[in-house]
């Protein structure tokens, strides 16, 4: 299968590291034009410079902005005026005894995994169904459905984004607009390591700590071992393909089959 997404041009939120980074790669691999997104300009101009090196042929945009505020979600879309795949990538996790999780910490979770998405696809989805082609995608998690006790308010923020694209795709239904979310099962990211470390022995070496961590915390992981960023990738760029044109509405599984379920 051939994906071909030359003339489309995406936005991927979050996507100067881990996941974001490696959808952006697979994006402008596939030939789109990618906005890179990330709060400082430092930090995309680095990521663009890395990315460049991975993906020689790539046209990348930068898009300095924190998409997480109304002001920033503007700046984005004076950067990108025009987007016919937006990938909702970015988000906060961690973990926390839940009866120490504050007010504060439920709205900071909402705000930035779920109302910046929504208030992206508010901004984006109009032009789409107008033009009569788009994809909008949300990177939601196993913790949607699968709510760890240590992180109960990340997984209430990933159920949301459930909802919120079932919602949107009913939406756009009939307009030539797919609508899906991306269950992403524990993956390998720097910011993963950290938290592994936060749970198992820190003097442990990584291959050792990632097996540990499996075992004890993700023990239904079939894969049994942590995905790496590029197995999400794909799906999101078969998502944003023509191939994927009667695929709207879903929440599609990249989980190593830790979800323990024969449904999406």
């Amino acid at each position: 299968m051939k994906i071909d997404l030359s003339g489309r041009a995406a936005l991927v939120t979050g996507s100067t590291q881990g996941i974001g980074a490696a959808i952006a790669a697979g994006l402008a691999r596939a030939g789109a034009r990618v906005g890179v997104n990330g709060r400082s300009s430092q930090r995309v101009d680095e990521s663009i410079a890395r990315l460049t090196k991975e993906v020689p042929e790539a046209d990348l945009l930068p898009v300095a902005a924190d998409v997480t505020t109304e002001e920033g979600a503007r700046l984005a879309a004076q950067a990108l005026p025009q987007v016919d795949i937006l990938v909702n990538n970015l988000g906060i996790f961690g973990s926390e005894d839940p009866l120490r999780i504050t007010d504060d910490e439920w709205r900071r979770y909402f705000e930035v995994n779920v109302l910046a998405a929504v208030r992206l696809t508010r901004l984006y989805l109009p032009g789409m169904t107008e033009r009569g082609w788009g994809r909008v995608q949300y990177i939601a998690s196993d913790s949607a459905v699968v709510i760890p006790a240590e992180m109960i308010h990340y997984g209430m923020s990933k159920t949301a984004l459930l909802a919120v694209g079932r919602g949107f795709a009913k939406q756009a239904a009939g307009t030539g607009v797919t609508v899906n979310s991306v269950i992403a099962g524990p993956t390998h990211t720097g910011g993963v390591e950290d938290f592994v470390y936060e749970l198992v022995d820190r003097d442990l070496p990584w291959d050792e700590a990632q097996r540990a961590f499996m075992r004890e915390y993700r023990p239904q992981s079939l894969l049994q071992r942590l995905i790496e960023p590029e197995e999400i990738a794909n799906m999101v760029v078969y998502l944003s393909s023509d191939q994927a044109s009667a695929t709207t509405g879903g929440a599609l599984r990249v989980d190593g089959g830790y979800v323990d379920s024969i449904l999406p």
